[in-house]
């Protein structure tokens, strides 16, 4: 009876009555009575917050590796991976957006750090010969990067990719053996110059910028344009065409050469975290020991891209999986209408989308590397890849912007950093049209490029 009594106090008659007029209590009292008690408790916290499902103790972290693809890697690698990726967290991660809108490469930040980490060498050795599994490994240390930020990843390729190829590829035993191990230490940087003012896509079909000998010197004239890392590089390859036999060459044109100037370029949307140069060449004098041994006609140019166009598309792997996780984590908490974001229709379905791009990306790009490391990828091969992924990430940004709402557009959800990026992603590297053709010429049989 005691009981009775104290129930009777805790219980609103009034508002028992009001219910009564809308629905049956007995109804309600035999469903409440047979549900557990974690269920009543659930229903419970629903209730006291606005309605709906509850949210659940413990989310699931966001994941953009879905299908699990880090497991084809061995305890080594992840390891690797997992240093790179705490130094990108912990130390790139609260610096980045300030580099990004100050329009500056945090150079110093990240020389030091990679030093540390001793990444370059996770996939090259000393003699410029890669590391087995190297294009996998890399491609997953470009996600790493591109997942925080893409303009970092960008550093990195142009450095360890773009520079350090021309000189692997191009350079003699004497030339590799003298900048190699440096730029592996990253005691010095790389810039690579094959873009012209008035020349982009049209590159293979002939340079603006051109070289002649005389003597044991060469004279460079002409103009680049979108050149990374140039404006603190330590040196700069730069293609010409031979006035004598109209191929190209290419040179080891050393910081500090007279003739030799960058300008920074500016006001940029993407990438602002990557210093772009644009380099003017005024009967710039290079040595003959500074020509690039084995570049002597385009096709060694096409080999380095072909090399390094696959890393492209694997930084729009770690965009889309850095938007896809930074929108996936937001909606987990943002509360609108009573409840998380992440509990609506519409936003599960932007979510999936999300992660179906980032998947399929994920998995184009392993198969490609795996190809990459066995010697089977061909052009058409790495221009699928970038083609694909540049395409997916344009998407997935978008649908992470929307998914953040009017945050979206904030630096400080980095979101917004990702959506800028991936336009030049879509650009650089082959733009996707060209690209597109490359893999129609394989496909047709017939070049379509002119």
């Amino acid at each position: 009876m005691g009981k009775m009594m104290e129930l009777a106090k805790k219980v609103d008659l009034t508002k028992v009555m009001q219910l009564a007029e809308t629905v049956d209590l007995g109804e309600v009292m035999a469903a409440v009575s047979s549900m557990p008690p974690d269920k009543l408790k659930a229903m419970l916290v629903a209730l006291k917050s606005g309605g709906g499902a509850a949210t659940p103790a413990e989310l699931p972290a966001p994941n953009g590796d879905f299908y699990g693809f880090y497991s084809e890697l061995t305890d080594e690698e992840r390891a690797a991976l997992a240093r790179v990726r705490s130094f990108m967290e912990e130390t790139v991660r609260p610096a980045i957006n300030a580099a990004w809108s100050a329009d500056e490469t945090p150079r110093e930040l990240l020389i030091d750090g990679f030093r540390t980490l001793g990444v370059t060498r996770l996939i090259f050795n000393e003699d410029g010969s890669r590391t087995p599994r190297a294009s996998l490994l890399e491609g997953f240390l470009t996600v790493e990067m591109a997942r925080v930020d893409v303009s970092t990843a960008t550093f990195f390729g142009v450095h360890a990719g773009l520079a350090l190829w021309s000189i692997v590829l191009g350079g003699s035993e004497a030339q590799k053996a003298e900048w190699v191990p440096k730029m592996l230490s990253m005691d010095v940087i790389g810039a690579f110059g094959l873009t012209e003012k008035y020349v982009g896509s049209g590159a293979a079909g002939g340079l603006r910028t051109t070289c002649r000998r005389e003597g044991d010197e060469w004279v460079i004239n002409g103009e680049k344009k979108w050149i990374g890392n140039s404006t603190f590089s330590d040196f700069t390859v730069i293609y010409a065409r031979d006035e004598a036999d109209q191929k190209t060459k290419g040179f080891i044109v050393r910081k500090g050469t007279p003739g030799y100037s960058v300008k920074k370029i500016e006001g940029k949307i993407a990438l602002r975290a990557v210093e772009n140069g644009e380099i003017t060449l005024e009967n710039c004098r290079v040595a003959e020991s500074d020509r690039l041994q084995n570049v002597t006609e385009w096709r060694v140019v096409a080999d380095i891209l072909r090399a390094t166009r696959a890393g492209v598309a694997w930084q729009g792997v770690g965009c889309q999986i850095g938007a896809y996780e930074t929108a996936l984590a937001y909606t987990q908490q943002r509360r609108q209408f009573g409840k998380p974001i992440a509990g609506f229709q519409l936003v599960q379905e932007k979510l999936v989308q999300m992660l179906a791009n980032t998947t399929a990306s994920f998995a184009l790009c392993v198969r490609l590397s795996r190809m990459q490391d066995a010697g089977q990828m061909a052009d058409e091969h790495a221009s699928l890849a970038k083609v694909f992924t540049a395409a997916r990430c344009r998407d997935t940004v978008a649908l992470a912007r929307e998914t953040l709402g009017g945050n979206g557009i904030l630096l400080e959800h980095h979101v917004a950093r990702f959506f800028s990026d991936t336009e030049a992603i879509y650009s650089y590297e082959g733009t996707n049209e060209v690209n597109s053709l490359v893999v129609g010429r394989a496909i047709t049989g017939f070049s379509a490029f002119v």
